[in-house]
Formats: structure tokens, sequence, C-alpha cells
């Protein structure tokens, strides 16, 4: 059978792919089709036909599944952010583990060591960061809100259901005001125009509030603005103008100038108080994070005469650890998060922590030619994972576990099963801090495999 783009056809959705689409097969053909639903019985129309597989838009659901309910964003259609709202938020946390299960059992590892995945019990408004692009629509007019999947084309949002709710309001404010004070913002084609975006973070706890205008220029032309949302948001602390004059999709740039306030906000997770500036990575869903926190304390156990945190940020998953361990030692290549790790274990009052900023691999060994060795590694990599050196320095110098923070469960199999020779999955906890999008985190318990003991990582 010839497969021909913009023909229409009848499917039946059997699968959902790792990007929450619904997938068809047609006499061996297969077709992914966004926002399709395993069980539905739909008409679509063949946007793009490759030899052995297509892409569909769906045209008309002839049988409707009964886990499909109505997305309560107007701009899910567009929006490149949630793509799971038409889908029930317990078969969310479902098709989520199906997609880690499938993954162990691509790389021959036991998915019968993936425990339960953690849900929310109220998943909207969880995102204590909110992200604002500012640009000119084809009529001209100044737009702000999110980019449409796969484009910097910016949609127009007046209502985020993941933000926090003041976040959708001080932008709003400040959205009329740069239309006031006749403000410029920045346009991709011409890189002219000076606001390009707009950050807004919040502390769940403290309620502070931090907003970032990140500029096309140095120039200072936010103090009128400035003035006027801190007398109307009490709880914004400080605001911050972030310098980003490159030709790049990198949101922020390297210089700051502060314009209100001292700089940072602080945020709780659990009894620890953070720091949190312009530059700070953090955790974006707190409520989520406090419970991720907890099983990784509970992973690294009370045994752990030292520790290692291997990415660390500013510190935040180490010093919540830092009860259960007498030595703390984060690794972080990022000098000013390491300066932001050292000032939370002080105002945390720790004593037991100590900071390095340099590359993980590298620090490790200046710490075992000092003879300090780790009995438990934490690591919490970028999406890439764990680079092949940091696998090698594992296997050589042979901690008694590694507890593995994953937001990308591809690069984490990949790492286990480098892992295998030595090192065996104990346990593994997903918990889902991005409800509405098709990724969650993957916590995994690996210890060192015991001499004549079976190696337990991988199946049969």
């Amino acid at each position: 059978m010839e497969f021909i783009k913009n023909n229409e056809y009848i499917v039946d959705i059997i699968d959902m792919g790792i990007e929450a689409e619904g997938i068809a097969k047609i006499d061996g053909y297969t077709i992914f089709i966004k926002n399709a639903l395993v069980g539905e019985k739909i008409k679509i129309k063949l946007i793009k036909a490759n030899k052995n597989y297509g892409f569909g838009k769906i045209i008309e659901i002839i049988e409707k599944s009964k886990d499909r309910v109505k997305p309560f964003c107007k701009c899910f259609e567009k929006c490149g952010g949630c793509n799971l709202q038409h889908l029930d938020y317990s078969k969310q946390l479902e098709y989520k583990l199906n997609i880690v299960k499938n993954n162990f059992r691509k790389f021959g590892l036991d998915d019968n060591k993936i425990k339960e995945i953690i849900g929310m019990e109220n998943p909207i408004n969880y995102r204590n960061k909110a992200q604002y692009p500012y640009g000119i629509d084809k009529d001209g007019n100044i737009v702000t809100g999110f980019y449409a999947a796969r484009t910097h084309s910016i949609i127009q949002n007046d209502g985020c259901n993941i933000e926090h709710n003041i976040s959708e309001l001080i932008n709003k404010e400040i959205y009329n005001l740069i239309k006031k004070q006749d403000i410029s913002v920045y346009n991709e084609k011409s890189k002219k125009g000076y606001l390009r975006h707009v950050i807004i973070k919040v502390g769940f706890s403290t309620n502070e509030i931090m907003v970032v205008f990140v500029t096309n220029s140095k120039e200072n032309k936010l103090d009128k603005i400035t003035k006027e949302i801190t007398e109307k948001f009490k709880n914004i602390k400080t605001v911050v103008q972030n310098i980003n004059i490159t030709n790049s999709n990198v949101i922020l740039g390297d210089k700051n100038i502060l314009l209100y306030g001292n700089g940072y906000i602080q945020d709780y997770i659990g009894k620890y108080k953070f720091n949190i500036s312009p530059m700070s990575f953090y955790q974006v869903n707190p409520i989520q994070t406090e419970k991720l926190y907890a099983k990784v304390k509970e992973y690294v156990g009370k045994k752990a005469d030292t520790l290692f945190d291997l990415y660390c940020g500013v510190g935040t998953i180490g010093i919540y650890c830092s009860e259960v361990t007498q030595n703390l030692y984060g690794i972080e290549v990022v000098k000013q998060a390491i300066d932001d790790a050292k000032e939370n274990a002080k105002i945390n009052n720790i004593q037991n922590a100590h900071f390095f900023a340099g590359e993980a691999e590298n620090e490790i060994d200046k710490l075992y030619d000092k003879g300090i060795k780790a009995d438990t590694i934490i690591v919490d990599p970028p999406r890439k994972g764990l680079d092949k050196k940091i696998i090698d320095v594992f296997l050589e110098k042979e901690p008694n576990k590694i507890v593995y923070v994953s937001c990308n469960n591809a690069t984490l199999c990949r790492d286990l099963e480098l892992l295998k020779d030595k090192y065996e999955v104990k346990e593994c906890t997903l918990f889902d801090l991005f409800p509405h999008t098709r990724t969650c985190r993957v916590l995994c318990s690996i210890r060192k495999s015991k001499i004549g003991e079976k190696n337990e990582l991988f199946t049969n």
C-alpha cells in the first residue's frame, strides 16, 4: 500500500510514543499522530510521508478514549509546553511509568526494580518559575506568552494553569507598562529591540518574588516599571536587569544589574532555607522536589560517613542530606553556583559541608589523593547523563553506593549499562515533577555488587 501526503486514512491508536504522540499502524507502516490516545479510532490527514513511517493530523475522532479529558488551557493545541493535558492525570502517570519501563527493557535492565511513580494531589499551578518571551507579531503588535511548539513564534497566553498564579498577574502588568511607556521589544529577525524576556521566580514557602528583565542592551529603561510593580506587588523583594546581547537562543546573559532589593529571594525545601539568585538552578516544582529529596536521603541511608554530591548546583540535594553523613563534598563546574552553595550551607548552619568548583572527575581525584574516599555518591547530571570519564572514575574508585537523579531516562539506562560490571540497581522511584508534560524524574539506588553474588542489574 502506498502512503501519500495529504491523503486521509482511518486508523486505530495502539500505543503512545516518547513524545506523547499516538501511534497507529497500517500494513506495517507506522504513523505518529499528535494528541491521539490509545484505544481511539481516528480519521487523519497524512502531513508527512517517509518510506517506513509518517506523521498524521487528527481530522475527526470517531471513537474517543475513555481517558480523554478536556484540556484546561485554551492554548493547548498551539503552545509548546504541556502535551498531555488531554489525558486523565492518573493515566499520565501510567504513561510515564511505562515509558521508563520500556527503556529499561530495551537496555536489558530489570524493570521490576522500578517500584512506583509519585504524582501530585493537585497537579496545577506548580511551577515556581515562569519565563515570558517578548516579541512582535505579524501585525506589529507587542506580544508575550509562550513559544509555540518547535518554533519561536510567541503565543499570547493570558492564563497558564501550571504557573504560579501571581506570575501571570505580574507579567500582565509589565506588558501593559511596556506598551504605555513605549519601550521596544526584541525582534529576532532584525536583532533589534530592548526587552527580550521577563522571568519571574516565586518562593512557594516564603511568597517572596523576583523579577528579571532580560534586555538587549546595557541601558536601563526600567526604573519607572520597577517602581510601579514593586508598589503594586508588595511581595516582589528584588528586581534584576540581565544583559543578553548575543544572537543565540540562550535566555540569560552573563551580567546582572541590580535594580531593586538585594538580588535574591529565599525559599525552603523541608526545613532548609535556600537563596535563589537570577542565575541559580532551582527545581521548578517545590512540592514534588521535597518528596524527591526525602527519597534521596532515604536511599543515601545513615551509614554514609563521606558523601559526594556531583553536579551539586547551589547545594540543595547535598544540604538536604547533610544530616545523614559525617562529611559532605559538593562539586559543580559553575563557580557562581558553588559560591551560592557555600552561602546556603552558611545560612542553614551546616558545618560538615565542603563545596568545590571544577570538573567532577578532576575534583574527585584530588579528594582521593587527600585520602578522602566516598561511601556514597549522589549524581544529578544534565540531560546528556554522566560523562564517560565519571563512569570510569566510579568503576575505578568503587564507592559502595550511587544515588542517581535523572531527568532523561534514556541516558540513565545507558549509564546503568556501562556500570553493569560492578554495580546493580537496588530500587528506582519515579517522581512527576512536570505534570501534563511527557517528562518525569527517575531516582535510582545503585549499589556495588558483592563478590560471588548474582548481579541483579540485568534480567535473565
